[in-house]
């Protein structure tokens, strides 16, 4: 009887951990694992230890780095009124985190529109732009409108999130972490389908504030 009671208080603790974490059980449903905005982490220098950096130097020194760039595209999902809609931005702070389990990494501005739905979709699809994808690139990067006006695309294998016709490489994820970054937030997605084209060619590159290529 003692085993018995054991086993039950030990399934019942079970239940209530899963149930904080978000994770689905038989008597509950999974909550919501993904703020838009997650509440920020404790500082790791305080405003007294060092003087700021000028934020135009910032990104003057770190616009040396070049970067490839690409697009994250997600379905927003239904809301009041408004049906599922294909939402993306631009997005040139992307890179791959591990190989086992196979995560990659993006950062997105607190201030993104954009996100919140990609938040609540719990899934999406980084599109990786070629070479010749610049004026692409420029229309997701603008905030409002209709980013995907003329532009082809069909639904990725997995989380059916928009993959982009003609771009050379991409990566299907769903969520599996949300950091704070400072005014940007760290989002680390779990791949679950990706591939690239043998005849992919050049990337598209972000340096110095303009777009380049590898022949450039």
């Amino acid at each position: 009887m003692g085993s018995m009671m054991g086993h039950a208080g030990m399934a019942a603790a079970a239940v209530r951990y899963l149930r904080s974490a978000g994770a689905p059980t038989s008597s509950a449903p999974a909550a919501p694992a993904y703020e838009p905005h997650p509440r920020p982490d404790l500082r790791a220098v305080r405003e007294d230890e060092r003087a700021p950096v000028d934020p135009a130097e910032f990104r003057r020194v770190l616009g040396s780095f070049a970067s490839g760039v690409t697009v994250i595209t997600a379905m927003s999902p239904p809301e009041g009124d408004e049906e599922a809609r294909p939402v993306g931005f631009a997005c040139q702070s992307f890179a791959s985190l591990s190989l086992d389990p196979p995560l990659v990494t993006f950062m997105v501005s607190r201030t993104s529109t954009t996100w919140p739905h990609i938040a609540r979709a719990g899934r999406f699809c980084v599109n990786v732009l070629g070479a010749g994808q610049g004026e692409m690139c420029r229309g997701f990067a603008v905030s409002g409108g209709d980013k995907f006006a003329g532009v082809p695309h069909r639904p990725a294998p997995v989380t059916g999130s928009p993959l982009l016709d003609g771009v050379p490489a991409w990566a299907d994820c769903t969520m599996h972490a949300v950091h704070p970054g400072g005014d940007h937030l760290i989002v680390v997605g779990r791949v679950r389908a990706l591939d690239a084209r043998e005849d992919g060619g050049s990337p598209l590159l972000f340096h110095k504030g303009t777009f380049g290529t590898l022949a450039d």
